[in-house]
């Protein structure tokens, strides 16, 4: 039997089988992290110059031994990480990268191909194709639909609504911009609910916040039909140009979901554009608890789903869809001579659907993941997060001093604490002090490390946002995360 081929560590990469003693060295310590992930903060309080005097270093001259790397990594990086991967994180839109998610991106790396044309990597751009279908189906989009994976739902937003000014001008936007004599005034509609994707979409694209008309919402936080009608009108009325509404199913702050029924009509009747963003929303439509009262998302010229926010995918996984077939590619497609290529039936160049040439192969941990739990291990995995919200919403509302103050379907949980002896909201003073308090409880809970909570401010205040989302989260974890909810708020009244 042949040696095994080496290659001298000065000139070249380590040898495969030094490859994988080193990566047997790091899965070793990722296994020990997990097995004991709950004795972890999720995050700590640190000092800035302290950890950049403890990270800051010269450019190492020598090679330093993959072992020290290693430790140094665990003693110096990891521990003022904020443990996103955590089963105690509950902050923002939390993610989660599950095992055959974690070990797919290292498969992707180690073959580091470019899945920017079809001849670039075949079996990239086919099962780019596979995926997107699938994703599609989950959602209950037109599987037919042009798709494209892209990193992130505010780059999906921002290349579906470049589309959208293209569809809505014409294609001589892509020769004469925006600022032509005579161009009417690009208007996009929104919620005064939705991400801030929709506005660095409108800097990016030249249309302007002057531009993004957010229509208000009603008592649930949904967009109002309604008002939007009036806007759109007005602004025909005026001689200005709608290019698209964008209708949220998932709200960052609350996981409202705009009325998709009423505005696609109001958009097919004045022939807008409509965007989804059901980055987070669209693919719980795969669970049973939440299906019977979800949006049909199968309206949106356009529509953006996030793998990475509720189907356990490692970031970025994020999909674009765009029924419109074709639109994407008039606004994006630009073909060099090294770049041409010819096109056997059935396959796709991805360069051509965003302004992205070199893209990752992010379906392989698409496919890997959905693949080790199939669509019944994906529903459940989804019906209990869903289950565990319910479970800490029954809490709050047993406990006197706690209320869930919007209401939602999805595993988004907004707390207030609001004791009966403490600061009453009947004046902006009170307000703005129980406020205070809530501000303080996130303070202090996330300082502690034994969990992690974001927040943001509703109509009538500041309230605790509990995101449930990770793979590993059990009802013992919801009950702790209860327990120092409680204990916190008592310390900080």
């Amino acid at each position: 039997m042949a040696e095994p081929a080496t290659t001298p560590a000065a000139t070249g990469d380590w040898a495969p089988e030094v490859f994988e003693e080193h990566g047997r060295e790091l899965l070793a310590s990722l296994r020990g992290h997990f097995e004991q992930v709950r004795d972890v903060p999720v995050a700590r309080p640190y000092d800035p110059a302290e950890l950049m005097s403890r990270l800051d270093a010269a450019v190492p001259q020598q090679g330093d031994d993959f072992s020290r790397i290693l430790a140094d990594t665990w003693d110096k990086v990891v521990p003022d990480l904020v443990q996103w991967n955590h089963p105690a994180f509950h902050g923002y839109f939390s993610t989660c990268a599950s095992f055959p998610g974690v070990l797919a991106e290292t498969m992707t790396a180690a073959l580091n191909v470019n899945a920017m044309l079809w001849k670039t990597s075949p079996s990239a751009s086919a099962l780019e194709l596979v995926v997107l279908r699938w994703l599609a189906d989950m959602a209950g989009y037109p599987a037919d639909a042009d798709a494209v994976l892209v990193g992130g739902a505010s780059l999906a937003t921002l290349y579906a609504l470049g589309a959208a000014r293209d569809a809505a001008y014409g294609h001589d936007v892509r020769e004469e911009g925006l600022a032509g004599p005579g161009v009417p005034v690009p208007r996009i509609y929104t919620s005064d609910q939705a991400h801030t994707s929709v506005d660095k979409a409108a800097i990016t694209l030249g249309i302007g916040l002057r531009n993004v008309v957010r229509i208000p919402s009603d008592g649930d936080y949904r967009m109002r039909a309604d008002l939007l009608e009036e806007a759109i009108a007005e602004d025909l009325a005026a001689g200005r140009r709608p290019v698209a509404v964008v209708a949220t199913v998932g709200t960052t702050s609350v996981a409202a979901a705009d009325p998709l029924g009423p505005i696609s009509d109001i958009c097919r009747r004045h022939d807008v554009w409509l965007h989804v963003d059901a980055a987070y929303g669209g693919l719980f439509a795969l669970s049973d608890a939440l299906r019977p009262a979800l949006e049909d998302v199968s309206v949106g010229d356009s529509l953006v789903v996030n793998p990475q926010k509720t189907l356990f995918v490692p970031l970025d996984a994020t999909s674009l869809h765009c029924r419109r077939r074709g639109a994407l590619a008039n606004t994006y497609r630009l073909v060099p001579e090294y770049l041409t290529s010819t096109h056997p039936g059935g396959t796709a160049d991805f360069m051509d659907l965003s302004p992205q040439l070199g893209r990752g192969f992010r379906a392989l941990k698409l496919w890997w993941v959905i693949r080790s739990f199939g669509l019944d291990g994906l529903r459940s995995r989804l019906d209990h997060a869903v289950d565990l919200a319910n479970s800490l919403r029954a809490l709050a509302a047993a406990h006197p001093d706690w209320d869930c103050p919007v209401p939602s379907d999805y595993p988004l949980v907004c707390l207030r604490y609001q004791p009966a002896d403490g600061p009453r909201p009947d004046t902006p003073e009170g307000q703005a002090a129980r406020d205070a308090l809530n501000a303080r409880i996130v303070e202090e809970l996330n300082g502690a490390g034994e969990a992690f909570v974001s927040h943001s401010a509703i109509r009538d205040g500041y309230v605790i946002r509990v995101s449930l989302a990770n793979i590993h989260t059990t009802s013992d974890d919801i009950t702790r995360l209860w327990d120092a909810l409680n204990r916190v708020a008592e310390k900080c009244r």
